[in-house]
């Protein structure tokens, strides 16, 4: 008797399981396939022959004291920025980074414009849209923070927590959906 409450039991469980698992994967459905087309993205990101992200070029010199001072290369990118986008918010200086094996300096903007510098003479080297970085903000949700003007990346944060907390689920649900019935015959 104890033995057939048991089994009982376990299969309850499994149902129970089946249900948290088919709902989970038919709520998040369209989230999921966001992100794993984007993590797949992010992950050939460097191999996407500079479609998502460009080549970091080189540069003429890899010694910081024949470099340009940091003061000048920044007002030749947003020179560049300037004149070749139309569009005066795009000049925002989001981030600089500074490839000193290779004698780049690189910017990135605001609109996901990008350009590389050569260190050295100032000389524009790549200039283009980061791809890469639209894709990494749809993939972690901060897109929509941006898109609703919210400071703060709290629909990041909210959207991060959900699809972590249901990967969780999916992982013990899938573990226990593909275990339980092999649990089940072995106490027959």
């Amino acid at each position: 008797m104890n033995a057939a409450n048991s089994r009982k039991n376990q299969a309850k469980v499994l149902r129970i399981f089946r249900k948290i698992h088919r709902y989970t994967g038919a709520t998040l459905f369209l989230f999921f396939f966001v992100i794993s087309v984007s993590g797949l993205l992010l992950g050939w990101k460097k191999n996407s022959n500079g479609w998502l992200l460009a080549d970091t070029q080189k540069g003429t010199t890899t010694e910081f004291s024949q470099w340009l001072t940091l003061e000048v290369l920044t007002q030749k990118a947003q020179a560049v920025m300037k004149d070749s986008v139309s569009d005066e918010t795009f000049i925002v200086l989001d981030r600089i980074d500074i490839r000193k094996d290779k004698g780049v300096i690189k910017f990135n903007f605001d609109g996901y414009y990008g350009l590389q510098l050569d260190g050295g003479t100032g000389e524009l080297l790549e200039f283009g849209k980061r791809n890469t970085d639209l894709v990494e903000n749809i993939h972690d949700g901060s897109i929509l923070d941006a898109y609703f003007n919210i400071s703060g990346g709290y629909i990041k944060l909210f959207y991060t927590t959900i699809m972590s907390v249901a990967l969780l689920i999916f992982t013990i649900t899938g573990f226990w959906l593909w275990y339980g019935p092999k649990r089940m015959r072995n106490t027959t």
